[in-house]
């Protein structure tokens, strides 16, 4: 695998901003799965390499893999800052097709994330559910609202800046009304985790059954564990397994 860190001037961010590609260098881009794959709150985009054998993965299916950086934006176009859910939706893709010939295939396109990662990917895949063949989300913040409603003093100014000053969550951004207003027979694959000690462990339960109430196809997946890179690693390794082909044999 070929591993890039590309710092480049973004349109739509108005500032150079990162990623992080690990790119398949035996294999055709424009046949090689892509899974954009985003960062948590505390991270940013080196987090995943740093901490999970992402490379490793990849490598087993022949995947590209794009991993942006969002900062604390809760992969929002913040009511006082940038617009990153511009961004990662529709620049970041643009860009690494163009850059590196990466399909824009339905069948060919996943995204993925952690924690603020997973409700940022969980949007994307429920914003434009024809865009992807399947979207992964480990520890999500699955409901925002709730999130939103019930944050820390500390956190109030932060969320000031993403949300506006009456801390209100369009449907939009809300998850559960973005799933029910799309058609199931639109929707990609879904593929859910939370550990058994996490808070959100709850919130992700209940959007999984949801997504079977609306008769989806969702896999949700919990285990022993909490918040922690330990869970988030193999969640990971299991998402790809489930959703991505393998890897071609090499001739």
């Amino acid at each position: 695998m070929a591993y890039l860190r590309c710092d480049f001037s973004s349109e739509t961010l108005q500032m150079v901003t990162s990623f992080i590609a690990l790119l398949p260098e035996q294999r055709d881009l424009s046949q090689a799965p892509v899974i954009y794959l985003f960062h948590g709150l505390t991270d940013n985009c080196t987090g995943w390499t740093r901490y999970t054998a992402v490379e490793r993965y990849a490598r087993d299916h022949g995947a590209a893999v794009i991993m942006p950086e969002v900062q604390r934006s809760y992969y929002t176009d913040m009511a006082y800052g940038m617009k990153y859910f511009t961004y990662v939706h529709d620049e970041l893709p643009r860009l690494c097709r163009h850059m590196f010939g990466l399909s824009d295939r339905r069948e060919l396109n996943y995204v993925m994330g952690l924690s603020m990662g997973g409700y940022g990917a969980l949007k994307c895949a429920l914003t434009t559910p024809e865009r992807y063949a399947g979207c992964a989300a480990f520890s999500a913040v699955a409901d925002f609202r709730a999130r939103a409603a019930q944050i820390e003093p500390w956190e109030r100014e932060e969320f000031k800046a993403v949300l506006g000053p009456e801390l209100e969550v369009a449907d939009s951004a809300d998850l559960a009304a973005l799933l029910k207003a799309a058609r199931a027979e639109d929707l990609p694959r879904f593929f859910l985790t939370c550990g058994d000690q996490d808070g959100f462990l709850e919130a992700n339960r209940r959007l999984a059954g949801l997504m079977e109430e609306k008769g989806c196809d969702v896999a949700f997946q919990h285990w022993d564990d909490g918040h922690t890179w330990t869970f988030w690693d193999p969640s990971l390794k299991r998402a790809m397994d489930a959703l991505l082909p393998p890897a071609p044999a090499q001739a």
